[in-house]
């Protein structure tokens, strides 16, 4: 028990100093700036809680983003499905226009990006991938919550 304990004791020190900085950036106590929290994942206004990971912390240094045009015998469904088990997809996004889906991906080098593009066109059914190399990203959000036009047209929540 006393590893578990000490793990434990580590998560609620982090969680203190998470709420302890939410709460003076709201003028809060960190109690309540959990119990704020607390209530805003219960109702759906936050819909969840992660830990966002460098992908360069991780040997993945080059991101692009890949357009796929699918064949017409490949629906979203098995495209999804395929590009599902691709560990370099961090995002697959359903699109408008020319291609069907935007990839976001984040791959080692130029010939692991080489090999996505493959790997999707052979395993996903992409008739068609158009690759672009991101050089540099500026975050202009302020973190809102992307939905569905079908969840977010139907969803009620609480308040």
């Amino acid at each position: 028990m006393g590893r578990c304990q000490r793990r434990i004791e580590a998560r609620a020190c982090r969680d203190v100093a998470v709420f302890t900085d939410l709460g003076a950036a709201v003028h809060l106590s960190a109690n309540a700036a959990a119990d704020r929290v607390r209530r805003l994942l219960e109702n759906g206004t936050i819909v969840g809680i992660h830990a966002v990971v460098d992908p360069a912390a991780l040997g993945l240094t080059l991101e692009a983003q890949i357009d796929d045009k699918l064949r017409p015998t490949t629906s979203a469904d098995d495209f999804e499905r395929a590009i599902r088990d691709v560990p370099q997809v961090l995002t697959a996004t359903l699109v408008t226009g020319s291609f069907d889906y935007a990839l976001r991906v984040a791959c080692s080098d130029r010939a692991d990006l080489a090999a996505v593009a493959e790997t999707i066109r052979n395993r996903g059914g992409a008739q068609e991938t158009y690759s672009r190399v991101i050089l540099r990203e500026v975050s202009v959000g302020r973190g809102t919550a992307r939905r569905s036009p079908a969840r977010a047209k139907g969803s009620t929540r609480r308040r």
